[in-house]
């Protein structure tokens, strides 16, 4: 059985902390769940997706995350409790709907969950997603540990019901993926029939009215919020200085408390209901401490709207010194860390820093043992064969043309390993909508070539607006469709073309060639692998006008291993390959940089690496000698 399912209370778990979303989302009672796989939030919807093997509940993978939590919405308007995971990128993509959403208010309980990623580990930016809670009024939860998640996202239903409205619940990269025991509680009941009845209808009309009914929802919210046991306080009754700290920052401030040994002196204030703020409670605490320190991940979201607070009060509080994010003792960009929080502690207490040397005598063990590595792509990844043919396409043409990328592994084009041809990199979809720009620039004097990539999921997920708008307003584009069967950057969810679902389920692909041909545009289909013949169809498709797409179909590497492997056995006669007398300057393991082709730096050669060559057979197409040879296995 699966562990997250067991009905079980009391049950001692070891769970990463997605995991333990998905875990409260069942001790909740959910029945609809619905979301867009992007690191670091993936992991909740697969969990609850193999929860439905076993437990009467739906999952799917919505083609973006608007339609997401459009899909959620519905079930909860219809009386089922229902959850919508994404990253903090997806909560864009939704946020359209989900100002309107919080209008009307909802049914079912409606949970909102944004895996926010500091530092932008696996992502284009660190956006910070509270700001959408202000922005829509809804209540933000913010959990600390893999326990707290649980907990907050099964009671985030409930506090839904109460209020009638969405409830958002915002984790990050640390959290989601970090693991720790979790204890189990009861599973509920899941026997609901779902109704929609007609005369209760939800809709933002009229606008004025739903508006000041939704701050009065907030309100509710508040007011729970000032007695709830996720916000607590750990210190002296008279602080020197008060830590106010949300979410995995609150682990940082304990552990630099702790290893400091200012148990004494340091007051912690741990916020867990972050919006709205639980005034009365934060209140008590600011008046014990002149000095006041905010631990938060990414922006000074909770800094802010205290320190706005605390500006009403005036001579009631006295004066206070206020550090954090906002005020500038703490950068206002990346992650948090305990040694950050120390240096801090030393700073406003007027302290010594301790430095025991550790991160020095790491350094010193590991210099010259651990070989460097680069962002590169897979061995047999056809995002480098699709790279090369583009790369050699745009140096036939001479236009100093250039690629307009998109998000996925193939946003590594930006580096040596796709040849650095990607020039920008934004939003899903948005290197298509760059190229219905760049493709209406031609009456300006434009002239260069814009070759737009994008992948199989993202096409679906936000490409075709952007193709449809190329047709109906006749921009010059031509769009390559790295077609490699997977949401691969992510762990290889099934999307609209996979003929697959959440639950594993079949289903009819939305046959991506078709689908552009319906249009009226002119779709080539090619494999990646054969670069050079696909070099030659990218060449022509660029002396030509109007819409072009072109399909670069192939599997992720990674899948074609799980599904029997590769054709070809790789080597390099010794014989043929004349080294640093070639020519070429090591173009094969210098430039086209595959990590199964490596040079002998004794032998003066180039050879393969038997251990990580795959086997697909591209690089015997680079070679000028014709020395990397393909033997069928």
């Amino acid at each position: 059985m699966n562990s997250v399912v067991m009905d079980r209370a009391g049950a001692r778990v070891l769970l990463q902390g997605n995991e333990a979303i998905a875990r409260g989302a069942l001790e909740g009672g959910v029945r609809f769940c619905a979301g867009y796989p992007g690191n670091p939030s993936s992991e909740i919807i697969e969990t609850l997706a193999k929860a439905a093997k076993e437990l009467p509940i739906y999952v799917e993978w919505s083609v973006n995350e608007k339609v997401a939590l459009e899909a959620a919405t519905a079930a909860s308007f219809s009386g089922l409790r229902a959850i919508a995971c994404m990253k903090q990128n997806g909560v864009n993509v939704a946020s359209d709907f989900l100002t309107n959403l919080t209008l009307s208010g909802t049914k079912g309980g409606m949970v909102l969950v944004s895996c926010d990623d500091p530092g932008g580990i696996s992502s284009t930016n660190e956006e910070d997603a509270r700001l959408f809670a202000v922005l829509a009024d809804i209540p933000l939860l913010e959990p600390s540990t893999p326990q707290e998640a649980l907990e907050m996202t099964r009671w985030a239903f409930e506090l839904s019901e109460h209020i009638s409205n969405v409830v958002m619940l915002r984790s990050v990269s640390r959290l989601s993926h970090t693991r720790a025991d979790v204890v189990f509680g009861p599973m509920q009941e899941t026997s609901s029939r779902p109704y929609f009845d007609p005369s209760v209808p939800f809709h933002t009309f009229p606008v004025l009215a739903k508006h000041e009914a939704r701050h009065q929802k907030l309100e509710k919210a508040r007011s729970l919020f000032e007695e709830s046991h996720f916000n607590s306080y750990k210190g002296p009754e008279a602080p020197e200085l008060l830590v106010i700290a949300s979410g995995c920052a609150w682990n940082y401030v304990v552990e630099a408390v702790e290893t400091m040994g200012l148990e004494e002196r340091v007051g912690v204030l741990k916020l867990g209901t972050v919006w709205p703020l639980p005034v009365k409670f934060l209140e008590r605490h600011l008046r014990t401490a002149p000095k006041v320190l905010f631990a938060e991940d990414v922006d000074p979201f909770v800094e802010n709207h205290v320190k706005a607070y605390a500006s009403q009060l005036g001579s009631q509080l006295g004066i206070k010194s206020f550090y954090g994010r906002g005020s500038g003792h703490l950068t206002p960009y990346g992650e948090l860390t305990p040694g950050r929080i120390m240096e801090l502690f030393s700073e406003i207490l007027h302290l010594p820093m301790r430095r025991d040397g550790l991160s020095e005598q790491l350094s010193r063990a590991i210099e010259g043992k651990v070989p460097p590595r680069e962002f590169g792509f897979c061995p047999g990844c056809p995002h480098r064969g699709s790279y090369y043919a583009i790369k050699t396409a745009l140096a036939w043409d001479r236009r100093r043309g250039f690629v307009s990328g998109d998000i996925g592994c193939y946003t590594m084009g930006i580096w040596p390993t796709g040849f650095t041809q990607v020039k920008s990199v934004h939003a899903m979809g948005s290197g298509l909508g760059l190229a219905c720009g760049y493709g209406k620039l031609e009456r300006f004097g434009f002239d260069q070539p814009v070759i737009t990539v994008v992948g199989d999921s993202t096409f679906y997920h936000a490409g075709i607006p952007a193709l449809v708008n190329a047709k109906f307003n006749g921009s010059d584009i031509l769009l390559v469709i790295l077609d490699n069967s997977a949401t691969a950057m992510t762990g290889f969810q099934p999307h609209p073309g996979t003929g697959v679902t959440a639950m594993g389920h079949e289903a009819d692909p939305v046959d991506m060639v078709e689908l552009c041909r319906s249009l009226g545009i002119e779709v080539v289909v090619a494999d990646p692998y054969e670069m050079k013949k696909t070099a030659r169809i990218l060449y022509e498709l660029m002396k030509k006008d109007g819409q072009r797409v072109m399909v670069l179909k192939r599997k992720c590497a990674l899948v074609q291993a799980k599904e029997g492997g590769f054709p070809y056995l790789m080597r390099v006669d010794q014989e043929l390959c004349l080294g640093e007398a070639c020519g070429c300057g090591r173009y094969c393991t210098r430039i086209f940089r595959c990590p199964g082709l490596i040079w002998d730096k004794e032998q003066g050669r180039a050879k393969i690496d038997d251990v990580i060559c795959v086997g697909c057979g591209i690089c015997s197409e680079i070679c000028p000698q014709g020395a990397i040879l393909k033997e069928a296995r």
